[in-house]
């Protein structure tokens, strides 16, 4: 392939890093990266001294930068937050981006610069300047909508969620092609109940094809024809309620969704507000009965609830060209694992 230029985005990978852990490019977006690709053989001096001397500065601490060196390791041994080390030992990341080089990445992991890795100094000169600077606000390209659910729809969503059995809430990861549900509390804290009564899932249908359906259809030349997943959740500040940085669509069991549709049932409540950290800072809250609305490939976040309790129902819509999709995969599944049952 050819290397990426400036302007263009980050070719995306996912490769165990060198504790063993899952590094995936897309999933460190929101901050700059400088991203360090070397294949086998060991960083020349001229790069390991500087990346040493930033790293001692304290300029990767994952908040303000990151580092990512793929191939040889790191100066500093082992990944920490700020400096992630990922082997490459078919040349899989090599390949993508065509040479050893050093790319830094905007938070929306697009190629600001290259250059080769004896010219690493310069860049990270840059990247220090940038990250003096304060962080760009970009419009996200996100709807919110107030409106969508009468006070009285939200009272008795959050009373089905009382009256309900709440559980903790996972999500779905692909660990060696398997699809398995994690529980991970450092990722995410949040209980949800499922809405069985079918009055109560009829009328959320209406409301979002109603009122939400039509707004997609205008911002965003989609037509969503189906729902998936009928639930209340709860952010509770007691256990500091909230999701780290994630996206709706990236197993293969989730790459139907479309937009997710997130409406809060009440007020109330600090924190629990979303945000999308390829965009900027910039804090979300629809209010109690409103929805915002984004597509399931943006990443994004729900701060932590530090008093009193978020409740909202969170529904992602899809189309029939998506529900086909989807079939398809399960049918392959299907197949992969009858064959290897056989």
């Amino acid at each position: 392939m050819p290397t990426p230029m400036p302007g263009d985005p980050a070719p995306l990978f996912q490769l165990a890093d060198a504790e063993g852990s899952r590094f995936e490019l897309a999933a460190v977006a929101g901050r700059p990266v400088l991203l360090v690709v070397n294949g086998p053989a060991a960083l020349p001096d001229a790069a390991r001294g500087p990346l040493a001397s930033a790293q001692a500065s304290g300029l990767f601490d994952g908040v303000r930068a990151l580092c990512v060196v793929c191939g040889a390791a790191p100066p500093g041994g082992p990944s920490h937050p700020g400096m992630r080390a990922v082997p490459d030992p078919d040349g899989v990341v090599a390949r993508l981006y065509g040479a050893p080089a050093a790319f830094l990445l905007d938070p929306m992991l697009r190629v600001v610069v290259t250059a080769p890795l004896d010219a690493l100094a310069a860049i990270l000169a840059q990247l220090e300047e940038a990250s003096r600077a304060p962080p760009p606000d970009l419009p996200a390209p996100v709807l919110l909508l107030p409106r969508v659910l009468e006070p009285e729809l939200c009272q008795r969503l959050v009373a089905a969620f009382e009256a309900g059995h709440a559980q903790e809430s996972g999500f779905m990861a692909d660990r060696d092609g398997k699809l398995v549900w994690i529980y991970d509390r450092d990722a995410k804290r949040r209980r949800d109940a499922e809405i069985p009564d079918e009055a109560l899932r009829a009328a959320l249908r209406a409301r979002i094809a109603r009122r939400v359906a039509p707004e997609i259809r205008k911002a965003f030349q989609f037509d969503p024809t189906r729902i998936e997943r009928y639930i209340v959740a709860c952010y509770d500040a007691g256990e500091a309620g909230h999701f780290r940085a994630h996206r709706d669509n990236d197993t293969p069991g989730t790459a139907h969704r479309r937009f997710a549709v997130s409406i809060n049932l009440n007020d109330g409540f600090e924190g629990g507000d979303i945000w999308f950290p390829e965009f900027g800072p910039r804090r979300w809250r629809a209010p109690a009965g409103g929805a915002i609305v984004f597509s399931c490939s943006i990443l994004h976040e729900v701060t932590p609830v530090t008093r009193g309790r978020r409740y909202a129902t969170l529904p992602f819509v899809f189309d029939e060209a998506a529900k086909a999709a989807l079939d398809e995969a399960v049918r392959q599944r299907e197949r992969r694992l009858a064959q290897r049952g056989g």
